[in-house]
């Protein structure tokens, strides 16, 4: 084979592993540390990208008993009492809230409240499937200064937009923009 055809075929080759190599692009699990209003402890969300989306592992305590509706959030500030610092849902697309809203979901809206029992604790695990912890991802959650996830105070209707009447937001915590490496 003539050298040039050989040169030319490697760059072939290389070109076509370009695109297999950046859709099987890996990043660390993150870690998000939640903190009340008061400067309690509420907990952990633990996230790790998988091929359909943000696993999402909450272990969470110091919060009122009940159903809690969870969103990401545009910014990466916490400032205590009312965490309006974070800003309002994370929503790159300009859609509107809930996953029953014909014209919504928000990336930043979580499929599911969480539940917690009498005694302030709770645990949750699912998918969410708007977001991304690719930095180049258009929804992605570490980009751009990062994001916050909110705990609110009531349970998300997943419906009526902006916040699907979830009320107030009792814990706030910052998405970290570093990857760490977190098991989950």
């Amino acid at each position: 084979m003539h050298e040039a055809m050989k040169s030319s075929m490697g760059a072939l080759v290389l070109m076509a592993l370009v695109p297999f190599a950046a859709t099987a692009q890996k990043v660390a699990p993150v870690a998000v540390t939640l903190k009340t209003a008061q400067g309690q402890d509420a907990g952990t969300i633990l996230m790790k990208q998988t091929k359909d989306g943000v696993k999402v592992k909450a272990t969470l305590m110091n919060l009122p008993p009940g159903e809690h509706g969870i969103h990401v959030h545009q910014k990466a500030v916490c400032d205590a009492p009312d965490f309006k610092s974070s800003g309002p849902h994370f929503n790159p697309d300009g859609k509107q809230h809930g996953s029953k809203n014909p014209a919504g979901p928000h990336a930043g809206d979580m499929p599911v409240n969480l539940t917690i029992a009498a005694d302030g604790t709770g645990k949750a695990e699912f998918v969410a499937t708007g977001i991304s912890l690719l930095p180049d991802a258009p929804n992605s959650i570490v980009a751009n200064g990062g994001t916050s996830i909110i705990i609110h105070e009531k349970a998300d209707d997943m419906m009526t937009d902006p916040s699907g009447n979830s009320g107030a937001r009792i814990a706030c915590g910052v998405v970290p923009t570093g990857m760490g490496s977190m098991k989950m």
